[in-house]
């Protein structure tokens, strides 16, 4: 697994035995900061195979529809497709260029079909549902333990929410996965101990 911070969010790039798997994007307009951290690893865009969005946020999708016009393929996860355009309005209104995401290229599964797609593409783990943050919000578990949430409040937060019942379902799923490592998109990782 490889972490590229090129803007705001942390970026992840998984490789699989078949294919590769990058999880989320930075804000549109974050392009050519994104060719720079791939040059800086030795990777290129004919590298990724795939890309997941943990959720439809202008930070986490910017670059989706730029990365699918150059050959990588988006997972949709059928719960995220209401929201696919969320950010189209917000782009708009800041004036920045960013072509809409064309869903009907997409791969779109559940989450109960995740594990299998992941497999065939050498990676193993599933796509768990988490709501908490936003309706379309999924997160990653790999079956080695690492997690990637996006902007999944901490599990140590639950507390401090006076309505944490949705927080906390979503915790209580990933936690009985068993996760050994927490990756968010704007705060430092977490080794669950």
């Amino acid at each position: 697994m490889l972490k590229l911070k090129y803007g705001n969010t942390n970026t992840y790039l998984i490789e699989g035995r078949n294919s590769s798997l990058l999880i989320d994007t930075d804000f549109a307009g974050t392009l050519p900061a994104f060719y720079k951290a791939l040059k800086q690893n030795d990777l290129r865009v004919k590298d990724i195979g795939y890309v997941l969005a943990t959720h439809y946020h202008p930070d986490h999708m910017g670059l989706i529809s730029d990365l699918m016009k150059q050959g990588v393929k988006l997972i949709l996860i059928d719960v995220q497709m209401n929201s696919v355009h969320f950010s189209d309005a917000i782009f708009a209104r800041e004036k920045i260029s960013s072509d809409p995401i064309d869903e009907t290229r997409a791969a779109v599964i559940s989450c109960e079909e995740s594990r299998d797609f992941l497999q065939r593409i050498g990676i193993f783990g599933q796509i768990v549902h988490t709501p908490s943050h936003s309706a379309d919000s999924v997160s990653l578990v790999l079956d080695d333990g690492d997690c990637f949430v996006g902007d999944l409040e901490p599990y140590e937060y639950i507390d401090a929410y006076m309505d944490n019942a949705g927080l906390k379902k979503d915790w209580d799923k990933l936690m009985s996965l068993n996760p050994k490592k927490i990756f968010y998109a704007h705060r430092p990782e977490m080794t669950i101990n």
